[in-house]
């Protein structure tokens, strides 16, 4: 009788076993610095349990360097991109490394080959924006031992790869708050970024308990798609509009959906702030530009590619880096929410 083939234990099952992460692992396994004893003990304690012998694969990729970094995001348009490139782009040149990006925009394919350019044979580690590599993948990447940092996204808790991202429920909490204590607004319209999005998840879960704590009721007819996109804001207000929905601010997922929202109530005759307040998210720089100028959160948006860049170079030289990076939000105050507004009235 045929028996079914157990799998081959992988690396993930040796960190799972010895309860440290998978970057310990590989330190352990190539001697690439030093790891304490009572981790190492445990490493290889679980190697030998489970009869773990590393990939032939991942042991070559160890000893070729390119000194290039990759970059995986679904698009490469826009201020908060643009901010967020020359972030990571600076921390690759400080680090010494020159830097691959690919757009997966024009192919939405999970596998596609095309990802695969900036993977382990053409780079020596990835910087994964978002979504925009699936969970297999990244579990592939993982058994190879290929160093990743994920920018705006958690780690599937079993792989445990390092993230980068900033305090969205605390900015937009910060945000929603203020609309309503300093400006008195209840009817706070929340338009949010794509549903997948962590960020978007986040910034709603900031808004719902700014609400909450104030004692508003949440109310799902204010909540909209603005998919951190101008036309989807603007179509989702004017939809709001067209049936009647009443309001008296807007928090917009982030800036770009914000300028969609003021050409949407500049072309209703709502004015801004009289009428209604909008606030964004990101302060990109896009924000200051808008008319009336934009109030909105500073989510360090070049920061946080320069921090990913540095993260990833820390895990590529080193064998570890930070598993979270957590960066702060901080609120940037302009007319459209309402302030300054008595100063330059006529």
């Amino acid at each position: 009788m045929m028996t079914k083939n157990k799998k081959r234990p992988t690396i993930i099952d040796v960190a799972e076993s010895a309860g440290v992460s998978i970057s310990t692992v590989s330190r352990v396994l190539n001697a690439s610095a030093p790891v304490d004893a009572d981790k190492t003990q445990k490493v290889r304690q679980a190697i030998e349990e489970l009869n773990y012998q590393p990939k032939a694969a991942a042991r070559i990729l160890a000893s070729q360097r390119t000194e290039t970094i990759g970059l995986l995001l679904p698009l490469i348009s826009g201020e908060y991109f643009a901010g967020m490139l020359r972030g990571v782009e600076r921390g690759a040149i400080e680090g010494g490394y020159d830097l691959l990006i690919h757009s997966t925009y024009t192919d939405a394919r999970p596998n596609s080959p095309y990802r695969r350019v900036l993977g382990e044979h053409n780079t020596d580690g990835l910087i994964v924006f978002s979504d925009s590599l699936d969970g297999t993948e990244l579990q592939r990447l993982c058994e190879l031992e290929f160093p990743v940092v994920l920018l705006h996204r958690s780690s599937p808790d079993v792989l445990n790869i390092p993230s980068v991202t900033v305090e969205n429920k605390n900015g937009a909490k910060q945000i929603v708050d203020h609309l309503i204590k300093l400006h008195n607004r209840r009817k706070i319209v929340y338009l949010r970024g794509p549903e997948e999005h962590e960020d978007s998840h986040w910034r709603e879960v900031g808004y719902r308990q700014a609400l909450d704590e104030s004692g508003i009721l949440f109310d799902p007819a204010l909540v909209g798609a603005g998919n951190f996109d101008n036309r989807d804001a603007q179509d989702a207000l004017d939809a709001m509009l067209l049936d009647g929905i009443e309001f008296d601010a807007i928090f917009a997922g982030d800036d770009e959906a914000a300028s969609g929202v003021l050409r949407a109530l500049r072309l209703a005759g709502i004015r801004v702030p009289e009428d209604v307040s909008v606030v964004g998210f990101d302060d990109s720089n896009l924000a200051e530009h808008l008319v009336p100028a934009l109030t909105t959160v500073d989510a360090q948006i070049e920061q946080a590619g320069y921090t990913a860049a540095k993260r990833l170079i820390q895990l590529i030289e080193r064998g570890e880096t930070n598993l979270m990076t957590l960066l702060p939000t901080q609120m940037v105050l302009r007319r459209s929410c309402g302030c300054f507004y008595e100063e330059v009235k006529p």
